[in-house]
């Protein structure tokens, strides 16, 4: 089973209200179809199988089945067998991952794999109930008024309760998104006003859920995201392309719905969510890499402290001792293992279904040295951390540049 390899891709503006500009599924997922291939140089035609993330597609527009909408816009791609996968803000990941399993099995060289989501289409309270269906509806979270801040304020409690926790670290993650963001063409908040620094008493920074303020959140956002994974078979057929990466190693865990669950299981074991560290460490496992190989990660900060658990569980610390590395300058562009230059879901936006292929695809940019301004200057080795619910679906990847 050869490597599989990344030929291009695309991502959507996702400052972009698409609902507001009357764009429905349909349009978005002919934009986003035609804007990979063409980015990547391959005809619709060429394309064996598609794989599309979408998580909440018959919430938020009344529209499900998406895995035939590719073929439904793009004449090329009828009779293309296609699916589409959903596992909450992991979609794109397990789409990527039936990908890499379809061309590693030597049925198809060609794979298109896409992320779409919509979410604009009601106001942004019913928005955010509408995504507590990720959660495990009716057990958890039923006197949260926005479940997912409750349910990752939860996290930030339990690192307290372990090891004690100072917001001020979790204010300084969001700070670090936002500045990233500005340099990055496609993010939601490049143009923001976003207070520098954060603090607690500002008015432009209220409190969502327990000590989770506004700009510890990701975004409610409307978007799309593609890449085209080939074969070590189909390059050679092909000798003047040109892929942007290769997929050298993932990990891939599944865990309870259920937050609690997760919390007690992990009671006596140094990590507060050790699922997460094996994901990483699987693709690490496969990679045949370690942290110290690695130039920088997309890491999934749905929330402050999902990153600040992703600082720990990817090994840039001891468990529970994330706040070195955020007051070392660690994270940061310049810093020993960037974190998020692209701006990540707080400062980059979050369309759920896109967000792991928008992770893969931004790792890819960095090892091909086509970041533009939030490049990490001579990174050959990426990884990405999506994190799905409570992190009941937890995907890993590590990336490598073109030898």
């Amino acid at each position: 089973m050869g490597p599989v390899w990344i030929l291009g891709g695309w991502q959507s503006d996702f400052a972009c209200n698409l609902t507001r500009e009357g764009v429905d599924f349909a349009q978005l997922t002919a934009q986003t179809v035609d804007a990979t291939l063409d980015a990547s140089r391959i005809g619709a035609a060429d394309i064996e199988v598609v794989h599309v993330a979408n998580a909440f597609g018959e919430l938020f527009a009344q529209q499900g089945h998406l895995g035939a909408m590719p073929a439904t816009v793009n004449d090329d791609l009828w009779d293309t067998p296609a699916t589409r996968h959903e596992a909450a803000c992991a979609s794109g990941s397990v789409a990527l991952l039936a990908a890499m399993a379809d061309l590693r099995s030597g049925s198809y060289r060609t794979a298109l794999v896409l992320g779409v989501e919509l979410e604009k289409t009601v106001p942004g309270d019913t928005a955010a109930s509408i995504l507590g269906a990720a959660a495990w509806a009716g057990h958890e979270g039923s006197t949260a008024k926005f479940m997912w801040p409750f349910m990752f304020d939860a996290v930030a409690a339990e690192y307290d309760r372990r090891y004690g926790i100072d917001e001020s670290h979790l204010r300084a993650i969001a700070s670090v998104n936002f500045a990233n963001a500005r340099a990055n063409p496609r993010a939601q908040t490049r143009t923001w006003a976003v207070p520098d620094p954060l603090t607690a008493d500002d008015v432009n920074n209220p409190v969502v859920e327990g000590r989770l303020r506004r700009f510890d959140c990701s975004q409610i956002t409307d978007g799309g995201a593609g890449v085209v994974l080939v074969t070590d078979e189909w390059l050679r057929d092909h000798p003047s392309a040109r892929p942007l990466g290769r997929i050298d190693g993932w990990g891939h865990r599944t865990v309870g719905l259920g937050l609690q669950q997760k919390l007690e299981r992990s009671a006596d074991d140094p990590y507060v969510l050790p699922h997460v560290r094996g994901a990483v460490q699987d693709a690490f496992g496969r990679a045949r890499v370690t942290l110290d190989d690695v130039d920088g990660f997309e890491v999934h900060d749905c929330f402050t402290p999902s990153e600040y658990l992703a600082i720990d569980h990817i090994g840039m610390t001891a468990p529970g001792q994330s706040w070195q590395a955020i007051e070392g300058g660690d994270i940061e562009l310049g810093g020993r293992l960037p974190i998020n230059p692209s701006g990540g879901l707080i400062g980059g936006g979050h369309p759920v279904g896109a967000s792991g292929v928008r992770m893969l695809l931004d790792a890819a940019r960095q090892v091909s040295g086509t970041a533009d301004d939030y490049q990490v200057d001579g990174a050959d080795t990426f990884g990405t951390l999506n994190f799905g619910g409570s992190t009941a679906t937890t995907v890993s990847f590590v990336v490598r540049s073109v030898p």
